[in-house]
């Protein structure tokens, strides 16, 4: 009898594996090996390409650069000619020769510029690195009427510095480029476009003072 028990126990499990890799290997199957066992406790981290994080970017600048420059610079010349033996008539009063210059430069350059960026991004896990680090790339498009405001952000994560609620802040992605560009009539009336802006530059690389 038990013999029998432990052939039937072998049988049902041979007949669940050959079950299971056949349903592995239909078309249209639920179940996908390439993507892992997935379970409502799992884990919820990004970690292979085709997972989405979420970047918080966070970016301030502030740049200060001062210069100065003096230069001074004075010459003084003066030569007399206290003998001229070659024909000693030929000169009443003997040449002379004196002269003086004097060039002053002063100059100061001073630059200060301070800007703070925040956002909330999306980006989808592109590739994964023979490291394990996570190579991200997120696009953003917010359409208001005729005004288009689009953010883009790209970047190499480590696994380690993803929070557990599966975010990332934007200073710990390295080769981080973030880029916030728009376009339409907002966008038109705070920059100079056109004939006004062309002559505007042109004037400027013209202009000596």
């Amino acid at each position: 009898m038990n013999t029998l028990k432990r052939l039937a126990s072998l049988v049902l499990a041979l007949g669940c594996t050959l079950a299971l890799a056949s349903a592995q290997s239909r078309t249209g199957s639920i179940y996908n090996p390439d993507h892992g066992p997935v379970g409502l406790l799992g884990n919820k981290i990004a970690r292979m390409p085709g997972d989405l994080i979420t970047v918080q970017i966070s970016e301030s600048q502030d740049l200060k650069n001062e210069e100065k420059t003096d230069l001074a610079k004075s010459t003084d010349l003066n030569y007399e000619l206290l003998n001229f033996n070659i024909k000693p008539n030929a000169f009443s009063t003997l040449p002379g020769l004196q002269g003086g210059t004097t060039d002053n430069f002063a100059g100061n350059a001073k630059y200060e510029k301070k800007g703070t960026f925040k956002a909330r991004l999306a980006a989808i896990v592109m590739d994964t690195l023979p490291n394990g680090n996570l190579v991200i790339k997120g696009r953003r498009e917010i359409r208001l009427d005729d005004e288009i405001k689009v953010i883009e952000f790209s970047g190499v994560v480590r696994r380690f510095d993803i929070l557990p609620d599966n975010t990332i802040q934007s200073e710990l992605v390295a080769d981080a480029r973030v880029s916030y560009t728009g376009n339409g009539p907002l966008t038109k009336s705070t920059n100079r476009t056109g004939l006004s802006g062309w002559f505007r530059d042109v004037l400027a690389w013209i202009w000596p003072f």
